[in-house]
């Protein structure tokens, strides 16, 4: 018997302010919101297939980049492809992103962190 695919929907990020993180997100990605509550909002994918949510974690604590033994550990990160690397890293740190110190690929890859820590790439095609 086969296995019956189970789609992935989204992903949720812990912040202590999900509205702010939201709002980087919204300029970043310009989807729309589609669930605001004090301790939870979502953005939705312009195909409605996708969708990021952040929810409220007063005792969130950012990872360590590169990682670092006994420090916050990275669990998680989003990638994002991009035509134009330049240009999306400035509409990224215009945002609120910080480009990270530490970038392991000197080409074609970017490394930043959103507001509330969490590593995220951006990357040309063929990265």
């Amino acid at each position: 018997m086969a296995e019956k695919m189970i789609p992935l929907s989204g992903v949720v990020l812990d912040t202590p302010d999900p509205r702010g993180l939201a709002d980087f997100y919204r300029r970043l990605l310009g989807w729309e919101i589609v669930a605001d509550e004090d301790n939870w909002v979502s953005l939705r994918g312009p195909d409605g297939s996708s969708k990021v949510s952040f929810q409220r974690d007063p005792d969130h604590r950012p990872p360590r980049w590169p990682s670092e033994a006994g420090q916050q550990q990275m669990q998680v990160h989003l990638d994002f492809q991009v035509d134009d690397l330049e240009a999306a890293q400035q509409q990224a740190v215009d945002a609120g992103a910080t480009l990270m110190d530490w970038q392991p690929q000197k080409e074609g890859v970017r490394v930043l962190a959103d507001p509330a820590g969490h590593i995220f790439c951006l990357f040309l095609p063929g990265f």
